[in-house]
């Protein structure tokens, strides 16, 4: 008997399914399969599911993170693409934090609040 894992997704709310599609392909990730209710939203190996669902409390404390080999290139696609202004979106820059990750926020259309970031050195 094994119990190796494969894989592991959130589902991740969407007040507008349509809207906030927009805003992960402007982000940089791929729409790979939609129907009405759920897209298979990805990039390289790392993937969410978005689901047509809202309810305001859980949107609002839900959270995702997600490493990058390069999160000033990230950071220059929202910059570059006035992503923040395009869906009127808080978005922060790159920030060196003491846990030892250079990251920044921005939230989604619905209010779901991601970090994206790059492991950096700490030392000393």
């Amino acid at each position: 008997m094994t119990f190796e894992t494969v894989e592991i997704k959130a589902f991740v709310p969407a007040r507008d399914f349509d809207l906030s599609k927009a805003f992960y392909t402007d982000l940089g990730f791929e729409v790979a399969f939609s129907d009405d209710s759920l897209a298979y939203i990805k990039s390289g190996e790392c993937a969410f599911l978005l689901q047509r669902l809202y309810v305001k409390e859980h949107a609002e404390n839900f959270m995702m993170h997600m490493l990058v080999t390069d999160v000033d290139a990230w950071w220059r696609r929202v910059e570059e693409s006035g992503l923040a202004a395009k869906y009127g979106v808080q978005a922060s820059p790159p920030q060196d934090r003491p846990w030892a990750i250079r990251d920044f926020t921005i939230k989604d259309p619905t209010g779901v609040l991601w970090r994206i970031g790059t492991n950096i050195d700490r030392k000393g």
